[in-house]
Parts: C-alpha cells; sequence; structure tokens
C-alpha cells in the first residue's frame, strides 16, 4: 500500500470540514477533484473509508483510524522538512504564501526581489485569497505562511496552532473626489451623508468599515458594493461616491480622487500568518525580514501610533 500525502491532507480536511464542498473550499480545490482523489484513496487502501449522510460525509472506523494517523503522518513530514532545512549550510526551499491584491502590489514586489538577491534558495509562489480566509488555509496545511488583517474596529479570532509577525500598521484614508472636500483632513461622521462605495459586509474589511461608522454615529448609505480597493477607488474617480482605502491600497490610486486624512484614525495591522510549528523556520524568518523591510521603505511602521 502506498499512501500519498496529497490524499490524505484531504482525508483530514473532510473530517474537519464534514462536507467535500468545505473540504474543498478549505483546500481551494473543486469539489469534483477531491471526490476523484478521495475515492482514489479508498482503492489504495482497499477499504471503504466514508460514507454520505445526505449532504455530509461520515468517515467509517477505518476512515477514523486512518485520519488519526494522517495527522501524525503529516505532522512528521513538517517536521522533517524543518530538520533537513536545518542541517543545511545555505537555504532552500519553495514556500507558498496567502496574498491579497495590496500586499501582492504594494510589499511583495519589493521583498521578493530584495529576497531573491540576498537568498537565491528561497523561492516564494503565492495564491491569491480573500483576506479573511488566508488564516485557515495556512493552519490546514495549504500554505506555508500567509498575509492577515486585524482592523482596529474587527479584530479576527485568532487560532492557537497560529504565531504572527506584524509586518505593518496602516492607516484609513477617506478617498473622495477630486475637489468634493475643503480642508488636509475629515471627521468620519462628516462622510455620513455622502454615497458610499463598500465591500460587502460578508468581507472583513467590509465589516469592520461598517463598525467604524457606527462607532462614529452614523450607518453609510452604500451605492455601491464591491470588494477590491481600485474598483472602489475607480468609481470614486468617477464621481460615484466616497470609499476609505488603506496606505497600501492608495499605490492603486487613479486620477480624479482626492485623499483625505480622517483626524480619528481608523488602523490596520498587517501581519504573516504561520504554524506554531514553523517557527524556527530560517526561510521563513529571512521571508519576515525582507517584507517587513519592505513596508519600513514605505514608511509604514510596526507599532500603531496615534496623534
Amino acid at each position: 500500500m502506498e499512501l500519498s500525502l496529497h490524499r490524505l491532507r484531504m482525508l483530514r480536511e473532510l473530517e474537519r470540514r464534514g462536507t467535500v464542498t468545505a473540504a474543498a473550499a478549505a483546500l481551494h480545490y473543486t469539489a469534483s477533484a477531491v471526490s476523484q482523489q478521495l475515492a482514489q484513496l479508498e482503492r489504495d487502501v482497499g477499504a471503504k473509508l466514508f460514507e454520505r449522510l445526505g449532504r455530509r460525509v461520515q468517515l467509517t472506523e477505518l476512515g477514523v483510524l486512518l485520519t488519526e494517523h494522517a495527522e501524525l503522518i503529516l505532522g512528521s513530514v513538517e517536521r522533517a522538512t524543518l530538520a533537513l532545512e536545518e542541517a543545511q549550510d545555505t537555504v532552500a526551499v519553495r514556500l507558498t504564501a496567502g496574498v491579497w491584491a495590496s500586499v501582492a502590489s504594494g510589499l511583495l514586489p519589493t521583498a521578493l526581489n530584495s529576497l531573491q538577491q540576498s537568498h537565491p534558495g528561497i523561492v516564494v509562489r503565492t495564491k491569491e485569497l480573500a483576506p479573511e480566509d488566508t488564516a485557515d488555509a495556512v493552519r490546514d496545511g495549504a500554505l506555508d505562511f500567509s498575509f492577515v488583517i486585524d482592523y482596529s474596529d474587527a479584530p479576527m479570532p485568532w487560532d492557537a496552532g497560529l504565531e504572527r509577525a506584524v509586518i505593518a500598521v496602516e492607516r484609513l484614508h477617506a478617498a473622495v473626489p477630486a475637489g468634493s472636500l475643503p480642508g488636509d483632513s475629515v471627521a468620519l461622521l462628516d462622510l455620513a451623508d455622502h454615497p458610499w462605495i463598500l465591500a460587502s459586509p460578508k468581507s472583513h474589511f467590509g465589516r469592520a468599515i461598517r463598525n467604524a461608522c457606527r462607532r462614529h454615529g452614523f450607518e453609510p448609505k452604500i451605492d455601491h458594493e464591491v470588494g477590491e480597493q481600485p474598483t472602489a477607488m475607480a468609481m470614486v474617480g468617477a464621481g460615484l461616491g466616497i470609499t476609505l482605502v488603506s496606505d497600501l491600497g492608495l499605490t492603486h490610486r487613479p486620477p480624479g480622487v482626492d485623499v483625505v486624512a480622517l483626524s480619528t484614525p481608523v488602523m490596520r495591522t498587517v501581519s504573516i500568518a504561520y504554524r506554531t510549528t514553523a517557527l524556527r523556520r530560517a526561510s521563513l524568518q529571512l521571508v519576515i525580514e525582507a517584507v517587513r523591510t519592505a513596508a519600513a521603505e514605505l514608511g509604514l511602521g510596526t507599532e500603531q501610533t496615534l496623534p
């Protein structure tokens, strides 16, 4: 019998999530691909590992037994990878990172170019995910590390099996049609009567901004619900409303948009999340150092500094 690590990860995720669809979403595969791989795992083992109960899937006794061993096997693989990396004189490893648009465009080009020059053996591959999904993907082993966000008005729940290293603390700014606001700063409450362009409340960003507005005494009137900051700012430039944008998001500012500071800042913290078992990985620490340096070059520190 030859067991595939790839299929064991899928079995472990199936046990955690309860449905093939949820397991596939967590691993960023289609449900049909996961079903096919799990069926092949059953053929490899020569025994039935799970049975369907409506939409959910229940593991058989053998499925539970194999899942328990899968946890041990996958943990051993990670520890072996760490041991090999520590034993080498030079760091040579491939890491997979979870990113989103403003990090991918604002931080990674500088950080990865610097890393390539100083440590060419470290290769970082990226997958773009919604910020609220990246930490789960790290915990489940689909990613080696990911960028995560905490907003001052919507801190994220944290998994005890993960560590995080703060990369940068950003301010959010009002992005408004050019010439529409006097002065260099504005109170969030003074934006209450403007039409807003904002992400869905299901997203971390959309939820955090709504919370900030409510804390200042109003519910934003949302005319356009869009997910990406570049899209929102393009609509601002066309005069369709206002939005809030982060320091990193300002790299996408189009013509026709004024950026106005908030008199009471709304902050967000950008961190790198990784499994506690990876704490000693030299390659990961070198990546963190490179990204922090790139953030510092943009004037972003790692501590909240309020006026």
